[in-house]
């Protein structure tokens, strides 16, 4: 069955099926897959830390993951982030027109959200550098980067597998995964 994307409907379809991914899979996950996005947003949702450091931060911000089909994305994703005063509201695949419309947008190559995963690239300077390219305002960014590198840091503490280290079954069973989430959840 597939669900119109913003309907209550479309929200608890999308958390069950999260859960169940989550339930019926062993760890590691892949980065990115829809059971990562899960526990990460899980992680965050209890993270004392993040709580503090992110108590000035309002509004969604969405990483663009932009495609490369040989690591198993076909097509570029957009993971919303509905961040609010250091709680995590959700995180969740959002489609093209809603994630390119938000006021914080990070892109960037899945090569350079593995180098973020990886700790080998910060952000914020990643950003600055061109390497990561924002929409959005930067000084607000840059006010806040310790909530920033929050993020980056539960990220790592998630762990998972990268998709660039996936062998070829794998990235055929990742693609998969996302075409399937976003077919059924009309996310395209």
């Amino acid at each position: 069955m597939s669900y119109k994307y913003g309907t209550p409907e479309w929200e608890e379809a999308f958390k069950k099926r999260i859960q169940e991914r989550i339930d019926a899979k062993s760890e590691p996950f892949i980065y990115f897959s829809p059971e990562w996005l899960g526990l990460w947003e899980k992680f965050l949702q209890t993270d004392p830390k993040y709580k503090e450091v992110a108590k000035d931060w309002e509004g969604v911000v969405v990483l663009h993951v932009q495609k490369n089909p040989d690591c198993g994305v076909d097509q570029d994703m957009y993971i919303h982030m509905d961040l609010w005063h250091g709680d995590c509201r959700a995180i969740r695949y959002v489609p093209a027109e809603v994630g390119k419309n938000s006021a914080y947008v990070i892109t960037g190559s899945i090569e350079r959200w593995v180098s973020v995963g990886k700790k080998e690239l910060d952000p914020v300077k990643g950003m600055m550098q061109g390497k990561l390219k924002l929409k959005g305002d930067l000084p607000t960014i840059v006010r806040n980067v310790k909530a920033a590198l929050r993020l980056v840091e539960t990220s790592a503490d998630v762990g998972g597998k990268f998709p660039t280290e996936l062998d070829p079954e794998e990235v055929e069973i990742f693609r998969k995964i996302i075409k399937d989430i976003t077919k059924d959840f009309s996310i395209n």
